[in-house]
């Protein structure tokens, strides 16, 4: 005699590349640790981002995580795209981020805005809105995980822009800072910051007490980006003055460091975040 089916279980697919290899940071421990405890709600499987496409149809929501830098997969990263739009499934983070997920463009956009950014061109024409400096940092507007970044100086900016074609490169001055600070939220719920005390020692994380101006700083990019749900990093550096400046606005597969936080704070976490992709698939 057949038992009883359970409660339907919604099916995840967790896109992520286990084998990928970071900087100071082991990518394949957080998601198999996650992909442990969505276990306790969801029928989770893993899948690399160049399967994710194929098996779409058979999973009620896809979360890319710790995917890796999409350059590298481009096109069956498009293919994802495509077919997540075709078949009505949940991609969370969505599709319609304005961050990182969309590239750099951003960061020109915001700059040009008054926001408080680390000032940034992508057209030797406007290599005049910037303030001089020592160095400036040259990094495609494609790129993530500093692939392609490299410093020069002031007088090689405009070849290194007239070399690759105006708009592909995006170019700041090189600015000297006391710390990078990470921001992390879960939708537009704060729920925790690190920071690298050593600038010299980017992944080398601790906890950070965030002041009430350092959140407000963090969440004004939230709001700007205004995604519905999704897990999002602000990262930003604080100035010798003081002052934060975006770096970067991680919209796409952010990496958690969830290493580097206690247990209280890494189960809040996943609580949370069960309870958002709760909301797409029931």
């Amino acid at each position: 005699m057949t038992a009883p089916a359970g409660p339907h279980r919604p099916a995840l697919l967790l896109v992520t590349d286990l084998a990928y290899e970071a900087r100071g940071r082991r990518y394949c421990d957080e998601d198999i640790f996650l992909a442990s405890r969505l276990r306790e709600k969801f029928d989770v499987a893993l899948c690399h981002p160049r399967d994710a496409a194929a098996l779409l149809d058979r999973f009620d929501l896809a979360l890319v995580r710790n995917s890796g830098p999409v350059l590298h997969y481009q096109e069956a990263y498009d293919a994802f795209r495509a077919r997540a739009l075709e078949l009505g499934v949940p991609v969370y983070n969505p599709l319609d981020g304005r961050g990182d997920m969309a590239g750099k463009e951003y960061l020109v956009e915001l700059s040009r805005a008054g926001f408080p950014v680390i000032p940034t061109v992508d057209r030797a024409g406007d290599l005049g809105l910037l303030p001089e400096a020592g160095a400036y940092v040259v990094k495609p507007k494609l790129g993530a995980d500093s692939v392609g970044l490299r410093f020069v100086g002031g007088a090689q900016v405009a070849g290194e822009l007239a070399r690759e074609g105006e708009g592909v490169l995006l170019v700041q001055p090189r600015v000297d800072f006391r710390h990078e600070v990470s921001f992390y939220f879960v939708d537009h719920d704060f729920q925790y910051a690190l920071y690298a005390p050593d600038p010299e020692r980017r992944w080398v994380l601790e906890p950070y007490a965030a002041s009430a101006e350092d959140l407000a700083f963090a969440r004004r990019f939230i709001a700007w980006n205004a995604l519905a749900h999704g897990i999002q990093r602000v990262d930003a550096c604080r100035t010798a003055e003081g002052e934060l400046l975006l770096v970067e606005l991680e919209d796409l597969n952010p990496y958690l460091s969830l290493d580097r936080v206690d247990e209280e704070v890494r189960e809040a976490f996943v609580a949370r975040l069960k309870a958002s992709i709760a909301t797409l698939i029931g």
